[in-house]
């Protein structure tokens, strides 16, 4: 065998070792690529409504029942939307402490996008460059430890004001809830740190009865499931012969109308009369200063959205 063949055999037997270790090297990386994204455990799902036949009346228990059949982390599709459900708070304290960045936003529903002026408010929108932003108004601008001190008054006032209740109610025989109590107390104090007014009484639009309804039915529509949250592609559909999009259209437009009122009921006042700033003042002059918070500015909406979340 000349010097050429020799050569020649050994090239070849080279570019075959590099393809074999080449195929093998390929064939272990798909493997332990396989392994690394192996989904989480999935119940049998139905075609279309995946699992969403799995969900009873009471949607938390039915999930608690799957993960003890299942596993503690499951990964269901409700409609064309899978989800993953995790019901061990150790895999949770894991889960956002390796993968916070992938977990920390809600899911953009129907409601909440409606409620929150387009996601403009800090709990519903997206973890970016708005949030953050938005994060240090409340910090700096609404939350402040000098604007907390401030309100101290206010809620020295209402607490007293319950104490005296309780006390007046114990020299009676009348029955003391304590629960609609509690309640006012929370109501007035927010109502007088944001818009400056109580809930006591019948001043304005702000008796309790007008703002626990209109708070009470946008609660229940934001609670409220739509099928464009399962099925975005044709579940505005469903939505609209269902009813769905209409209930949540009127009460959206009930509760955007009274935090209109509010608004202007406050612009009225404050050019009357010059008082200590509450939240919503702060929120005003924002817009009348033309407030820009990354790429947009402080707009009307943006106010009703802060507001919303109060």
């Amino acid at each position: 065998m000349n010097s050429l063949s020799i050569c020649v055999l050994s090239l070849l037997f080279f570019l075959c070792s590099l393809i074999l270790l080449k195929t093998k090297k390929n064939v272990e990386l798909k493997h332990n690529n396989n392994h690394k994204f192996l989904p989480p455990p999935s119940p049998p799902k139905l075609p279309l409504l995946g699992h969403l036949h799995l969900l009873g009346s009471h949607p938390h228990r039915s999930l608690w029942n799957l993960s003890r059949t299942h596993s503690p982390i499951m990964l269901l599709k409700f409609g064309s939307v899978p989800t993953v459900i995790i019901s061990s708070a150790k895999i949770a304290k894991e889960l956002f402490k390796c993968h916070d960045l992938a977990s920390c936003s809600r899911p953009r529903l129907a409601a909440t996008a409606k409620y929150s002026y387009n996601f403009l408010d800090l709990i519903f929108s997206s973890y970016d460059d708005h949030w953050r932003e938005l994060r240090k108004i409340y910090i700096s601008e609404l939350f402040s430890p000098k604007r907390v001190q401030s309100f101290q008054h206010i809620r020295e006032e209402e607490v007293n004001q319950l104490v005296n209740s309780i006390s007046q109610s114990s020299s009676s025989s009348t029955l003391f809830d304590f629960t609609v109590k509690s309640y006012s107390l929370t109501s007035n104090i927010i109502t007088r740190i944001a818009f400056g007014k109580s809930t006591r009484g019948s001043e304005s639009e702000l008796d309790d009865g007008n703002v626990e309804g209109v708070i009470q039915r946008a609660s229940a529509a934001i609670g409220c499931f739509s099928a464009s949250d399962f099925f975005p592609s044709f579940g505005w559909i469903i939505d609209r012969l269902t009813g769905v999009h209409g209930r949540l259209e009127k009460n959206f437009k009930e509760l955007d109308a009274f935090l209109e009122h509010v608004i202007e009921d406050r612009i009225n006042f404050r050019t009357v009369c010059q008082k200590e700033e509450n939240i919503l003042d702060v929120l005003l002059r924002m817009e009348r200063d033309c407030y820009e918070f990354g790429s947009m500015k402080f707009t009307r909406d943006c106010i009703k959205a802060v507001v919303m979340i109060l």
